[in-house]
C-alpha cells in the first residue's frame, strides 16, 4: 500500500489483533464515536464511546459479522455489519443526547434495569397468586359485601376446583386458560351435574371480572390487582343451556288457593311464617328467612337482594304489608336479631326448614309440592289478573335492570306493590272477597 493511502474499515477490522486496544472507526452524530476491539477468542466487538460529566463509557453494540452484506443496516443472526453498527450507535447517541438533562444514558440504563427488576418482582407475585387464592379472595370479598352467595361459591370452588383439580388450582391465576375451565366444567357435566357446571363457570367468571376491574374501580380491594389478570378465561367458555332451564313448575291458581287454605288453618309459627311468605308475594326463600327485626315496621318489611352484578352489595327490597301480612308477622313475634326464629331471634330458621314446614303441612294434598313453586305460581297468577310485568318484577325483586332503573329510579312502587298483594289475597280467598263485595281497594 502506497504511502498516504487510507485503510478501509474492512482492512482495519481484518488487521486487528486479539487483545488489542480499542480502535476508533467513525464519529457518531450527535455525539461519541464507534469503536471496535478484538477479543482473545477472535471475535470483534463494536462499542459506542461517549463522554458524559467527565466520565467515559463504552456500551457494547454487538459482535462484528464479516459475512453480513456491507451495506446492510440491520443486524444478522451472527452480528452487525459496519453500517449496521453505525446505525445502532447513532440510535444510542440520540437517545442519550435527548435525555442529557435527565441524567443521560446512565439514567436511562438505571431506569430500564429498574423496570426489569420490577417486572421480575411482579412475575414472582403473579406466580404466588394462584387460582385457589383468587377463589378464596373472591369469596371473602362477597362475604364482606354481605352477599350470601359466598357460601355456595366457596363450597363449589373447594369441591370442584381445589379438590378435583389441584394442579390447575395451584397455577398462577393469570395462566389459567379457557381449556382449564372447560375441563372442570366437563367433569361436572359428565357426572350429570350440568347446573353445578354452569354455577362453577359463573362464579369463576365473576372472580376474574373482579380482578380485572380492580385496576380501575376504587371500591374493589387493591389485592386483586396483584393477580395481573388481563383476560377472563371463564368468559371464553360456554354454559350448558339445557341445565339452565327452570325446573320450578308454577302452582296453578287452584293449587295456590288450596295451599292458602292449608297454611291459614295452621295456628303455629309454621303456618304464620308461611302466610307471611305468601302474603308478601313469595319472596326468595333464602332472603326471606334472613329478615332482621330492625328491618320490620308496622306496615312493611325490608329484605336484601344479594343477586346482581359481581362486586355490588345486596340491594334493599322494601315490601308493604297488607293486614293479613301484618297479622302473620305479629304471630311470628319478631325479637332479637332475626324476625323469623325459633330461639328468640338469635338465629333465623334455615331455608330448608321453611321448605320442610310447607311440605309437611301440604302432605299429599298438592301433587309434587315444593315451596319454590309458590313464587313462580304467584307471578303467574298475578299476570293472569292483569298485574303488569314490571310491577310483578318490583314485587318479587327481579327483572330490575338498566341504568335508569338501577341509578335514577328511587321510587319504591309501594302503592303498586300493595295493589298487587291485595289482588293476590283476593284471588287466593275468592269466597271471602266475594262476601266483602269484592272491594279490594288498597289501604294506602
Amino acid at each position: 500500500m502506497a504511502k498516504g493511502d487510507v485503510k478501509t474499515v474492512g482492512q482495519i477490522l481484518k488487521e486487528l489483533q486479539p487483545g488489542s486496544r480499542y480502535v476508533k472507526l467513525a464519529k457518531i452524530q450527535p455525539t461519541g464515536s464507534l469503536e471496535a476491539k478484538k477479543l482473545a477468542g477472535g471475535a470483534i466487538i463494536f462499542n459506542w464511546r461517549y463522554t458524559f460529566k467527565g466520565k467515559d463509557d463504552r456500551p457494547i453494540i454487538g459482535t462484528y459479522d464479516p459475512h453480513a452484506p456491507p451495506k446492510s443496516l440491520e443486524p444478522t443472526e451472527r452480528g452487525f455489519s459496519y453500517m449496521a453498527a453505525v446505525r445502532a450507535a447513532e440510535a444510542m447517541a440520540l437517545e442519550h443526547y435527548k435525555s442529557r438533562g435527565d441524567g443521560g444514558r446512565p439514567a436511562l440504563v438505571a431506569q430500564k434495569e429498574k423496570e426489569i427488576s420490577d417486572a421480575q418482582k411482579m412475575q414472582e407475585i403473579f406466580e404466588k397468586k394462584t387460582l385457589k387464592q383468587l377463589c378464596n379472595d373472591y369469596c371473602d370479598f362477597l362475604s364482606e359485601l354481605g352477599r350470601s352467595s359466598h357460601r355456595d361459591s366457596r363450597s363449589i370452588f373447594q369441591l370442584h376446583v381445589v379438590e378435583a383439580f389441584p394442579k390447575i388450582a395451584n397455577l398462577p391465576a393469570k395462566e389459567v386458560s379457557a381449556t382449564h375451565v372447560a375441563s372442570m366444567m366437563r367433569k361436572l357435566y359428565e357426572s350429570n351435574k350440568g347446573r353445578t357446571s354452569n354455577k362453577l363457570r359463573s362464579y369463576l367468571r365473576a372472580a376474574y371480572t373482579i380482578a380485572q376491574a380492580s385496576v380501575s374501580k376504587p371500591n374493589i380491594p387493591e389485592k386483586f390487582q396483584e393477580y395481573g389478570i388481563v383476560h377472563n378465561p371463564a368468559a371464553e367458555t360456554f354454559p350448558d343451556e339445557s341445565a339452565n332451564k327452570p325446573g320450578k313448575r308454577p302452582l296453578s291458581e287452584n293449587e295456590l288457593i288450596e295451599y292458602c287454605k292449608i297454611i291459614q288453618a295452621d295456628s303455629s309459627i309454621k303456618g304464620a311464617t308461611l302466610r307471611l311468605h305468601l302474603f308478601t308475594g313469595g319472596q326468595r326463600i333464602k332472603q326471606f328467612v334472613e329478615l332482621k327485626t330492625e328491618d320490620v315496621t308496622s306496615d312493611s318489611i325490608t329484605i336484601y337482594d344479594g343477586k346482581g352484578r359481581p362486586g355490588r352489595p345486596p340491594r334493599p327490597h322494601l315490601i308493604p304489608l297488607i293486614k293479613e301480612g301484618m297479622a302473620a308477622l305479629a304471630e311470628c313475634k319478631p325479637a332479637g336479631m332475626y324476625a323469623i326464629s325459633t330461639d328468640g331471634g338469635e338465629t333465623h330458621i334455615h331455608e330448608t326448614t321453611l321448605s320442610d314446614w310447607a311440605k309437611t303441612l301440604v302432605g299429599e294434598k298438592i301433587p309434587n309440592f315444593q315451596l319454590k313453586r309458590v313464587r313462580s305460581g304467584i307471578e303467574t297468577l298475578l299476570a293472569s289478573k292483569g298485574i303488569d310485568k314490571s310491577i310483578r318484577g318490583r314485587l318479587q325483586s327481579h327483572g330490575i335492570s338498566g341504568v335508569q332503573d338501577r341509578h335514577y329510579d328511587g321510587y319504591e312502587y309501594l302503592k303498586e306493590k300493595m295493589m298487587a298483594l291485595v289482588t293476590l289475597h283476593a284471588a287466593l280467598n275468592p269466597k271471602i272477597e266475594k262476601a266483602k263485595g269484592e272491594n279490594i281497594e288498597p289501604p294506602i
